[in-house]
């Protein structure tokens, strides 16, 4: 036991070892409460489930702080059906004590059993309707519903007694006397359901004596010698003609009976079991509709989890592939492959690296920049003077994506003087305008310069004869539709002579 006061542990005296402070009254609290815990132990042992609650309540009020016994309160109201009463229970000790606590497992066995927790949902809904149905007076929806409900949850004690007062009412006291049976199965010592019973057995007492007492009304005995004769009370002879008159009057009187009494009846029972039928059927409709609901919400929830999986896979492989093209890029550098080495570190996405790789990213970038551009100028240049200017064009294009101001114009110019070969006009012009307006007092300059102009006025002398060309072209399309027009004569008509 601990102090209230300060947390440390009580000995045997009326004092706190810590802070001093006077603990008798609150050992006796505790003590009271663990007295009423442990006989609330004992009747759960018995199954008189009622008594446990009335105790185990009893040493909550005196110490709400009493785990053990708020856990064995929610497991009793559980065993009782009162699954609601119990969550709420659990969740309480819970609160009080988050950590190293039974009622978290009770908690995660229903809330991760969504068919559990359905169950309940529906459990309560068709309990609080049969309830509905008791105060409009109409028990035969009631039992119905009662019915569904102890199917979901057989342990429902005042479900079953619920259902035995509906049969008491309806003067059913054999089926009453069933459901309170099944009530004691559950709780022993529920004192309502034993002063139902009560109530039961004696109002079938009556009505057997009641039954006893009119036969032995309807008949009377007597002594004829050492012979017992029994005979009714109301035997009377009657002739063959008042047989007759009997019989004719007893068939008009059953169909009489029949159409007032019984017709109705029929009618009025297969009404209330259509009704019923209808009630159970938009039940199952709306049950199966959360199920739906619920199995839907499910898949939406998986596939979240599959994207988001997905996502990750997507995005571990993005980092390996980096990882793997860093690597490359190094061991190319090692070996003085700069234009590999250039090739594989723009590869690599920095951003899925950690940072010490982003150290060694920028190290290598770092390093092999330069010799990066160098090699894929000095290759271009080479394939430029061997007349390869395809390959030119393709190592100047690397070069200038990292640095178009290599060389002080140079590698622009050379770029722009490939494409003016390969007849690419418009890349040349592109690349000559830049060698101008980034290196305008150069000697480059001058010549991109002469060479834009020449390609400029080629460009307008290329322009200038596709247009003349056009036009001829629509001249003569237009003389050749007016010949075809002049050239169309109606043709000679030689009809022979007719013979006269």
């Amino acid at each position: 036991m601990k102090c209230y006061h300060c947390g440390a542990e009580l000995n045997r005296e009326s004092f706190c070892p810590n802070c001093g402070i006077d603990v008798k009254i609150y050992k006796k609290i505790v003590h009271t409460s663990n007295y009423y815990y442990n006989q609330g132990l004992e009747r759960a042992g018995v199954r008189d489930l009622s008594g446990a609650v009335e105790s185990l309540k009893k040493s909550l009020r005196f110490q709400k702080g009493n785990i053990q016994a708020r856990n064995l309160l929610g497991l009793v109201l559980f065993e009782m059906g009162e699954t609601v009463a119990a969550l709420g229970e659990w969740v309480i000790s819970k609160n009080i004590q988050p950590e190293h606590n039974t009622a978290e497992r009770y908690l995660d066995a229903i809330q991760k059993n969504p068919t559990q927790l359905e169950t309940i949902n529906q459990t309560i809904k068709k309990y609080n309707q049969a309830l509905l149905y008791c105060r409009q007076n109409s028990t035969d929806l009631a039992v119905i519903q009662l019915k569904k409900v102890l199917s979901l949850n057989p342990k429902l004690v005042k479900g079953h007694q619920l259902l035995a007062l509906l049969y008491i009412k309806e003067g059913q006291y054999e089926r009453a006397k069933r459901a309170l049976r099944a009530a004691i199965k559950i709780d022993s010592a529920n004192t309502l359901t034993f002063r139902y019973l009560r109530e039961t057995n004696q109002m079938l007492r009556e009505s057997n004596a009641g039954k006893k007492k009119k036969q032995e009304e309807d008949l009377i005995s007597y002594r004829s010698g050492n012979d017992l004769i029994i005979q009714p009370t109301k035997f009377k002879d009657t002739s063959g003609f008042a047989t007759v008159l009997a019989i004719i009057a007893g068939i008009v009187l059953g169909a009489a009976v029949t159409g007032f009494l019984v017709v109705p009846g029929i009618r009025q029972n297969a009404k209330r079991e259509s009704n019923a039928a209808v009630i159970q059927a938009n039940d199952t409709v709306a049950t199966k509709n959360q199920e739906i609901a619920a199995l839907e919400k499910q898949i939406a929830e998986l596939g979240g989890q599959l994207d988001d999986e997905k996502s990750d896979s997507e995005k571990t492989e993005n980092k390996i592939t980096s990882y793997d093209q860093l690597l490359k890029a190094y061991e190319a550098y090692l070996q003085e492959d700069y234009t590999g080495a250039g090739e594989e570190i723009s590869a690599v996405e920095r951003t899925d690296l950690s940072a010490d790789a982003k150290k060694i990213y920028d190290q290598v970038n770092e390093s092999i920049h330069e010799k990066y551009i160098q090699s894929a100028y000095e290759a271009g240049l080479k394939a430029y003077n061997a007349r390869n200017y395809e390959e030119a064009v393709e190592n100047f294009e690397k070069a200038a994506e990292l640095d178009e101001t290599y060389e002080r114009g140079n590698l622009l110019y050379f770029l722009a003087q490939s494409y003016r070969v390969l007849e690419q006009n418009e890349k040349a012009i592109e690349y000559y305008q830049k060698v101008i307006e980034q290196f305008p007092d150069t000697e480059r300059a001058s010549k991109s310069k002469y060479y834009l102009n020449q390609l400029q006025a080629s460009e307008e002398q290329t322009q200038e004869e596709q247009m003349q060309q056009e036009r001829t072209q629509e001249t003569t399309d237009e003389e050749t539709s007016n010949e075809d027009e002049a050239n169309e004569e109606e043709p000679d008509s030689d009809e022979p002579d007719e013979d006269e």
